[in-house]
């Protein structure tokens, strides 16, 4: 005989369902460029940014990161025929590294920890482009 789920179990698992897509800011698909450099050091690496958002990026970078790194980066993108970077500070936060790694790609969800006024103007009107 198969155990029916109450209401209360329903509703529990569709709560759970929900929280693990909830974000603060929207997201959107993207495929520009990147320049990044762990904080501490002065190797600079390229890799590819595939999503953005007001709070975080989703890269795939060349090389395995722990959860908790720091890098500083760079955003290259075209705006009105004009070469445009922004520039921030943000953190690892996850990481999938089956993704892509046989390509030599792994895949990261980064936080902001740091963008200035300008910078940040410029990644939100960039958003809004994209967006539209």
């Amino acid at each position: 005989m198969r155990k029916l789920k109450t209401t209360s179990q329903a509703a529990h698992s569709k709560m759970g369902i929900l929280a693990v897509e909830r974000r603060k800011h929207p997201r959107f698909v993207v495929e520009l460029p990147l320049d990044y450099n762990q904080a501490d050091a002065g190797d600079l690496y390229g890799g590819i940014v595939t999503n953005a958002s007001e709070g975080g990026l989703l890269v795939y970078l060349p090389e395995r990161m722990n959860l908790g790194t720091v890098l500083k980066i760079q955003i290259f993108y075209v705006r009105e025929l004009e070469f445009n970077m922004i520039k921030a500070v943000a953190k690892v936060v996850w990481s999938d590294m089956a993704a892509r790694e046989s390509w030599g790609e792994h895949r990261y969800g980064l936080q902001f920890v740091s963008i200035d006024k300008d910078n940040l103007n410029k990644l939100m009107t960039l958003l809004k482009e994209v967006g539209k």
